[in-house]
């Protein structure tokens, strides 16, 4: 008989009474993987963390089961008590002071309140004597060996090692900043942000005046979507060290997402004047210049400026066998850190899927630490997997030349864990950037882009300096979710009015597109504008945008504000939407698609380059070109003209899941064959 959720529950709760422990552990993460925001199975388990002395453990699920049901006393009492135990006297008084928006029925509180503020009141005391007498004492610490191998294990990436040892030093040195210090940072790249923060927060009280603990802090409030805390914590790392590139960087990453992209262009130059092989700063001016802000003359320069100064870090390029044409079976090696659930791998899987087997033999070489469902998905697509996290440039270059790949790709660009400068090492003898960017690398020692005839037409070719090679109908096609998810009827029939829907990174939202929206909104004035971010899970997020829509005279009623969700419930949203507007320049790809997937038609604006062109490629792709207007007014006119016509946009929706998935967009095999013919043509072009 099938074990239902509420069962497990059940048999969880009496093996832990019973002091079956490891038992209960099972059930309750159990729970947790088929219903990851179970309240019980989150208190309960952190219950258990308590018990075995891991209140860093603790703190997240005591934090989920509560904002899953706030009107659980116990819920709210154990959160604030361990709180408390790891010494997050400002959260804890947070807590105990917002209680009323925990829904805890106000007579239990009364009863409560006096008990934890003492309790609060008299461990922070507490705290403060034994801080203060252990300075008189010459403060206990780790002593030197201790702290060199911890630095020595998270230098190395170790970072299992490095989590155990951290723990083992906060726990006997709890007022020591160097645990908490590391243990938040390997802490963040597994996705445990709640548990991140608080440690980042601790090192920070433990040691003010470290600029690294402050940019450790802002690197996660801003993953948490903290952008204006995440700003301020940069700029007192700057305050503390002024010639830190890493914090210049870092701030330029945070501004972009606020939109202060004047600021972003002033932080990454700082970086790169300051640390001339700082290509992750190189990387983000261009990303920044070849999306939001394109100028072909700055892009151009700033390009070329990142390509002299990786030169400046290669010895001679390696070599390789001459081609030959009568080669049958060429080796494709895949460069990139989004082999996992990121939209990379949600528009390769299907063509790795399709590849001719006997024509190409494929090996993956990933940059980022870490895998998930989709990455272990990915992995039987490929003859060999390697990872190059913590390997040099240089060796990852001997490393891919030594598997004798024959074509090598980028699926980066100046994108997050790129490896760009692997390929200046000439690692293969055809090297190709695709799918991840959409611009130009500015390497010499890149061969091709890959395009197609709407993002990178022949009339712009001079934007880049590889050779354009384009597909005949998309540069991408999108693997289909893997969830059993119906298209609703049109939201407007059930709610009487008209919803528009945007679930793009607020970053893309600038003045402009608010503006043209909000001539939209005022056009039909029963209509609705649903944004979906995680920035809108912070209260500061969700007044800034207020606060521009009212400044066109839209009020906050006519805003559906949302944060972060799993990608199923993501994609359900949808069904919530009548149309899409995809914003401009840098408009929507991965979440145009899914959306047009979900019924969704999506308005998207005629660009001038390549990154400004894929809601053109998608639109002509999908059979809706119709959906593509010329201007600003062409775009409210259109927005407004498929609003007033229920029956057309009702029809539309009814049938376009299956438009699209017989289109170019979403037929693998068709794309597949494309691709094919385009990476024999390059191996045996100029032969």
């Amino acid at each position: 008989m099938e074990l239902t959720i509420d069962k497990a529950l059940q048999i969880g709760v009496i093996a832990h009474r019973k002091g079956e422990l490891q038992k209960a552990e099972r059930l309750y993460r159990a729970i947790l993987r088929a219903q990851p925001n179970h309240p019980d199975a989150n208190h309960n388990l952190g219950v258990l963390a308590v018990a075995s002395g891991k209140l860093l453990e603790a703190l997240p699920l005591y934090k989920q089961a509560l904002d899953t049901n706030p009107s659980v006393e116990q819920f709210w009492l154990s959160y604030v008590y361990c709180l408390v135990k790891t010494k997050n006297f400002d959260i804890a008084r947070q807590v105990i002071d917002d209680s009323k928006r925990f829904e805890i029925p106000q007579e239990i509180f009364a009863s409560l309140e006096s008990e934890l503020r003492s309790l609060l009141e008299n461990s922070q005391k507490s705290s403060k004597k034994a801080i203060s007498g252990a300075h008189d004492l010459k403060q206990k610490e780790p002593n030197k060996d201790q702290i060199d191998r911890l630095l020595e294990l998270f230098g190395a990436n170790m970072l299992r090692e490095a989590e155990a040892l951290a723990i083992l030093l906060t726990e006997e040195f709890p007022d020591h900043p160097i645990g908490w210090k590391v243990l938040g940072a390997v802490l963040k790249p597994t996705g445990r942000l709640d548990q991140s923060l608080i440690a980042m927060q601790r090192s920070v009280e433990l040691s003010p005046e470290d600029a690294e603990a402050h940019n450790n802090l802002g690197v996660t409030l801003k993953s948490v979507g903290k952008l204006d805390a995440a700003e301020a914590s940069y700029k007192r790392a700057i305050t503390l060290q002024p010639e830190f590139a890493e914090a210049h960087n870092n701030l330029g990453n945070t501004r972009k997402e606020l939109g202060k992209l004047d600021g972003a262009v002033v932080s990454y130059a700082k970086a790169i004047a300051l640390k001339a092989d700082y290509f992750d700063a190189h990387s983000n001016l261009l990303f920044l210049t070849g999306s939001m802000r394109f100028d072909a003359e700055k892009y151009y320069r700033y390009a070329r400026d990142f390509a002299r100064n990786v030169s400046k870090t290669v010895g001679s390029e390696l070599a390789h066998p001459p081609r030959s044409s009568e080669k049958k079976r060429l080796r494709l090696g895949f460069v990139s850190g989004d082999l996992r659930s990121h939209p990379v791998a949600y528009f390769l899987e299907g063509l790795l899927a399709q590849l001719d087997s006997s024509s190409f033999e494929l090996s993956a070489y990933v940059t980022f630490q870490g895998e998930d469902s989709v990455s272990r998905r990915l992995h039987g697509l490929f003859h060999s997997w390697r990872s190059l996290v913590g390997i040099s440039n240089e060796e990852s270059a001997l490393i891919i030349s030594r598997d004798s790949i024959d074509v090598l790709f980028d699926l980066s660009g100046h994108t997050a864990y790129n490896r760009l400068p692997i390929f200046a090492w000439r690692a293969a003898p055809i090297q190709v950037t695709w799918l991840g960017y959409f611009a130009s690398t500015g390497l010499p020692q890149m061969d091709y882009l890959i395009g197609d005839p709407f993002v990178t037409p022949h009339e712009e070719r001079q934007h880049f300096t590889e050779k354009l090679w384009q597909l005949p109908d998309t540069y991408f096609c999108f693997t289909p979710p893997n969830f059993d998810l119906s298209v609703s009827p049109l939201p407007v029939l059930r709610n009487g009015f008209i919803t528009f829907g945007c679930f793009n990174d607020l970053s893309k939202m600038t003045d402009k597109v608010v503006a043209v929206r909000a001539k939209i909104l005022g056009a039909l004035p029963e209509s609705k504008l649903f944004l979906k971010d995680k920035r809108l899970d912070d209260e500061l997020g969700r007044a800034s945008v207020i606060s521009r829509f009212a400044s066109h005279g839209i009020s906050a009623d006519r805003l559906m504000l949302e944060g972060k969700s799993s990608r199923e419930e993501y994609l359900a949203c949808y069904n919530r939407v009548d149309i899409g507007l995809s914003p401009f320049p840098y408009g929507g790809g991965t979440t145009s698609v899914e959306g047009l997937w979900m019924g969704v038609p999506v308005l998207s604006k005629k660009g001038r380059y390549f990154l400004s062109h894929i809601g053109e490629s998608i639109a002509h792709n999908s059979g809706l070109s119709g959906w593509i207007a010329a201007d600003d007014a062409d775009y409210v006119a259109k927005a407004i003209a498929y609003a007033s016509d229920l029956e057309e946009l009702s029809v539309l929706r009814s049938g376009l899941r299956e438009q699209v998935l017989n289109s170019p967009l979403f037929d693998a095999s068709r794309f597949a064959r494309n691709f094919e013919r385009a990476v024999w043509g390059m191996w045996t072009a100029l032969l």
